[in-house]
């Protein structure tokens, strides 16, 4: 492993905030998979914009610290996406006198 011997203590802490960052992001695949497999349809829980924003959100600064554009662009754009979402769920809530669900709302 000799690529490892040049990382720097930062090299190290930034790889695994773009690991971490990857881990979010990757959860939403896995939470939706598992929500509809539970209710036997597909369905996009809530939750799945909430992972799908922190882990793009971590991405993009990693990628910006990266200097990567096109992880920067990428992450970027889904991230007005995500935030447009969650925004139309809060609304909707609001609007609808019911509380904001917990993860194991499905």
């Amino acid at each position: 492993m000799s690529w490892f011997e040049d990382f720097t203590t930062a090299d190290i802490i930034w790889t695994g905030i773009g690991l971490a960052g990857q881990s979010l992001f990757a959860m939403r695949f896995i939470y939706q998979w598992f929500r509809s497999e539970q209710v036997k349809r597909s369905v996009i829980p809530v939750p799945f914009w909430y992972f799908s924003f922190f882990g793009g959100m971590t991405l993009l600064i990693y990628a910006i610290r990266q200097q990567d554009i096109v992880i920067v662009i990428g992450q970027a754009c889904g991230l007005f996406i995500y935030a447009r979402n969650i925004f139309l769920i809060w609304r909707e809530r609001r609007l609808a006198g019911t509380p904001m669900p917990s993860l194991r709302s499905p």
